[in-house]
């Protein structure tokens, strides 16, 4: 059975129909380029992902890395997948021309990145964490640093990693440990541990270029204290080339349940004197700054959990349509031809479910990327700091709701696929096990609740909640064009309602009943993921129900755009339906988790 990257149709459909991308066009930035070079780039990335990344995605996940004592070794098809990733320019695509870039808009990188995902998630997460890494030095490091590491870092010659998480305290990076001395001639000495660092050794670059959080020995206790530095792998001569190892050793591999091509590492940092190392920027300041990978990578893996189940999705829906098994209830003669299971009730049930939490997925992510190119490079500030305002506020749902729903989907499709869904010779196991490291990797689920409720929501007096419900109002209206739309307007309408009260009541509470308050945050933003999905399911349904109106609408298009509403109708009717349990829970303060003592279990 062939193995479909994405469906083209909806990457289409969302880019330029529903987020009309090719407006972009307009802008200074883009006035060279146009919809034709967007596909260009699109159909190269399909292809690279196709021959080089595709290729090896069953094979990187059974013969994971191995580490000899010295040096770590990778399937040689993982190298030859970053260089053709490179040598198309992906890993500079979004970089002005004058910086060797291709200037494109990020949109059109980040859906080039989902092919690359699509092929393999595991050898895609070496670009998508050089590509975090180069623009934290973009935009923090000195001119010094650019010059540096940035040309090796664009070329493919040197890779990059995010090092945050230590042994003793996972998420908890206001107790980080690791400490940065300094030395005479202003660099920095650190000696510390680093664990979970994806891509922290591999043998595919000539150097990695680590990013690493640590404190300047006597600097503040919390967040307060903490500096980024940047601590290569090999230090780097003034010319250029590599020079001497530096003080970054591989205390071993982990070994994971999914991702198993991606190098997940311990870190040993300065165990023969320190590992030299760069300060960006101002001392203290390197957690605010990290915040701008840590929110880019939370996007990504959005991204990649989506397309994770989207995969899922498109597999499991071409083994329902040529999988006979079974007859109809209605059918009582046994010797009857058998049907092809999308004839079965339930397992059409499941298949939409999947479209629903696929397709609305990879929306989620790149109307988050759109939102995060009109920040940059819309036409005024005001259109700017709106942008700005809503990626802030949804980016903890773009993170969670899809690592959530995208693993719902693929645990779908293995049931679509019945007994052969477990097995290993079909590849919805593996997307599964890829997509459950998904609800951890950046950040858990529990630790974006609480960033939404206990700080998003709470920015700027909360403009943002205000911004987005006034933007929801609007598409509601614009849905009232469609009799098709109207059944669909109640159920969003009372449940921003709903959002507006829940919100009120648990902030009502906080600063006399803060902990019981967060307590519950989890399910607030799974609510609030529904009623953000909901929106932009009935955004999808009013851009196809506009495709639907057109005279010279194609049977193939139709036939998309029927299937678009008839997901938005079992979004909205069955799953927004879900969230009225939850707000009881969370207005009535239900306190019977919180209030589960340690001496009970």
């Amino acid at each position: 059975m062939s193995n479909t990257l994405l469906n083209r149709r909806d990457l289409d459909f969302l880019l330029y129909e529903l987020l009309d991308t090719e407006a972009l066009l307009d802008r200074p930035r883009y006035q060279d380029h146009s919809r034709e070079v967007f596909n260009a780039t699109l159909d190269t990335a399909h292809t690279i992902a196709q021959k080089y990344f595709a290729n090896h995605n069953a094979k990187g996940d059974a013969n994971e890395p191995q580490f000899d004592g010295s040096e770590v070794h990778i399937i040689p098809e993982t190298k030859e997948a970053w260089n053709a990733l490179a040598e198309a320019g992906f890993l500079a695509a979004h970089y002005d021309a004058d910086e060797d870039g291709l200037q494109l808009p990020e949109i059109i990188l980040r859906a080039a990145m989902a092919y690359f995902n699509a092929g393999n998630i595991a050898s895609s997460a070496y670009p998508f964490l050089s590509i975090g890494a180069a623009n934290l030095i973009h935009s923090f490091g000195s001119e010094e640093h650019k010059a540096t590491f940035l040309p090796p870092m664009r070329e493919g010659r040197f890779a990059g990693t995010m090092a945050l998480t230590e042994p003793g305290q996972g998420s908890a990076l206001a107790d980080i440990t690791t400490t940065a001395y300094l030395d005479d001639d202003g660099t920095y000495r650190i000696k510390g541990q680093k664990m979970y660092i994806s891509g922290g050794d591999q043998n595919i670059t000539e150097n990695i270029v680590h990013m690493v959080l640590a404190r300047i020995d006597g600097a503040p206790a919390g967040t307060k204290g903490i500096s980024l530095f940047i601590c290569p792998k090999f230090l780097v001569n003034p010319d250029g080339s590599l020079g001497e190892r530096n003080d970054v050793a591989l205390a071993g591999l982990l070994h994971k349940m999914g991702y198993r091509n991606t190098t997940s590492t311990v870190l040993s940092f300065g165990e023969n004197g320190g590992a030299k190392a760069y300060l960006v920027g101002e001392a203290h300041k390197g957690l605010q700054y990290m915040f701008q990978m840590m929110n880019e990578a939370r996007i990504g893996v959005g991204l990649g959990a989506a397309v994770l189940g989207y995969q899922g999705y498109l597999y499991s829906l071409n083994y329902a349509r040529e999988r006979p098994q079974g007859r109809l209830p209605s059918i009582k003669d046994p010797t009857a031809a058998q049907v092809a299971i999308i004839q079965h009730a339930d397992v059409r049930r499941m298949l939409l479910a999947q479209k629903s939490y696929a397709e609305g997925a990879l929306a989620l992510c790149l109307y988050a990327t759109s939102l995060y190119e009109d920040s940059r490079t819309a036409s005024s500030e005001q259109e700017r700091q709106q942008a700005f305002l809503l990626l802030d506020l949804i980016t903890p749902i773009v993170k969670s709701w899809p690592s959530k729903y995208g693993l719902k989907a693929n645990e779908l499709a293995i049931q679509v696929l019945g007994g052969a869904g477990y097995i290993r010779e079909y590849p919805v196991e593996q997307y599964y096990r890829d997509n459950r490291l998904n609800p951890i990797h950046e950040g858990t689920e529990a630790i974006h609740g609480i960033d939404i409720l206990g700080r998003k929501i709470l920015l700027n007096k909360g403009a943002g909640l205000t911004l987005l419900m006034e933007t929801v109002g609007k598409t509601l209206t614009e849905a009232r064009e469609f009799e098709e739309l109207v059944p669909l307007i109640p159920p969003l309408t009372d449940a921003l309602q709903t959002l507006g009260t829940v919100t009120s009541t648990l902030l009502g509470k906080m600063a006399e009943h803060t902990d019981l308050s967060l307590a519950n945050a989890t399910v607030y933003l799974d609510l609030f993921g529904r009623i953000l999905m909901s929106w932009l399911w009935l955004k999808q349904a009013l851009t196809a129900a506009g495709g639907l109106a057109r005279k010279d609408v194609h049977e193939a298009d139709a036939h998309f755009y029927e299937g678009k509403l008839h997901a938005a109708r079992y979004y909205i009717q069955w799953e927004l339906a879900e969230i009225g349990p939850q707000a009881d829970l969370l207005c009535r303060f239900d306190d019977i988790p919180f209030t589960m003592k340690n001496e009970w279990f």
